[in-house]
């Protein structure tokens, strides 16, 4: 999906039964004060070192926030923002996920990651119809493997990547628009983000045991980011693009209109 904040999406499971749940995709700056709350005590639940005046700031750095609701009480929601650039002489638009989280007992549904998702893709869509020519990716930082493991889930090509070196400009866009999000915090050599005030996740949120560190995508993420347990970011890049789907990615974003960018760099 998330001073910088953090992508903290959860892998999403079955479906709820239909009804039980809603999304909605809702400016921040309408963001009811009980959602508001609600946030706060979602992210303290699962962070540490949440606090409501840093929150406060972070989501005024964000323009929309994706919203999971049972029964009109939120239990769920990912944040977003957009980034306008240039790389290489050509437009790019990198949607950039912020704190981004689901309560235990919603974590059955895919409704967020579906909601999230199809609106990312929707906007990708609209952009490439006005700009053929405009790159279109999604950026994200990740202190948890969980996070991390929607890459290889839903994108063929992103980075960084178990076992495929990135593209050069690939590369060099995600260090790119990492200097811009983040400043001398981003540590171009390993790709890691340390954070003025680093939010670690709760013990036994995701901790990585050792039927965990089995997954080769696991294990290379805590290699490629050995202070994930003290709220390091690991940069994440992909691009939005219809043809860079996994099987599962397609299901995930169902049937848009999704033309696809004027290269595919499998």
């Amino acid at each position: 999906m998330p001073a910088p904040s953090k992508a903290r999406d959860r892998a999403a499971g079955s479906e709820a039964p239909p009804g039980s749940v809603t999304t909605s995709v809702e400016r921040v700056a309408d963001l009811r004060g009980v959602d508001r709350e609600a946030m706060v005590a979602l992210l303290d639940a699962h962070f540490w070192g949440v606090t409501p005046e840093r929150f406060v700031v972070d989501l005024a750095d964000k323009d929309l926030a994706v919203v999971l609701r049972a029964h009109d009480e939120l239990v769920g929601f990912s944040t977003l923002a957009r980034i306008e650039a240039r790389f290489g002489g050509r437009p790019v638009t990198a949607f950039y996920s912020g704190d981004t989280i689901v309560r235990a007992d919603a974590r059955g549904s895919a409704a967020l990651a579906r909601a999230w998702s199809r609106h990312v893709f929707a906007e990708a869509a609209a952009v490439r119809q006005r700009e053929p020519e405009r790159r279109v990716v999604w950026m994200l930082i990740s202190s948890g493997y969980k996070t991390y493991r929607f890459l290889p889930t839903f994108f063929r090509r992103y980075l960084p990547h178990a076992d495929v070196p990135p593209a050069p400009d690939d590369a060099a866009l995600a260090a790119h628009l990492a200097r811009l999000r983040y400043g001398e915090r981003y540590d171009a050599t390993t790709g890691v983000v340390r954070l003025e005030h680093p939010t670690p996740l709760r013990d036994g949120v995701a901790d990585v045991t050792a039927a965990r560190a089995a997954d080769p995508n696991v294990a290379f993420f805590v290699a490629a980011n050995p202070g994930h347990a003290l709220g390091d970011e690991l940069v994440c890049l992909t691009d939005v693009d219809e043809a860079n789907l996994t099987p599962a990615g397609r299901r995930m974003v169902g049937s848009l209109p999704l033309p696809s960018s004027d290269e595919d760099r499998a």
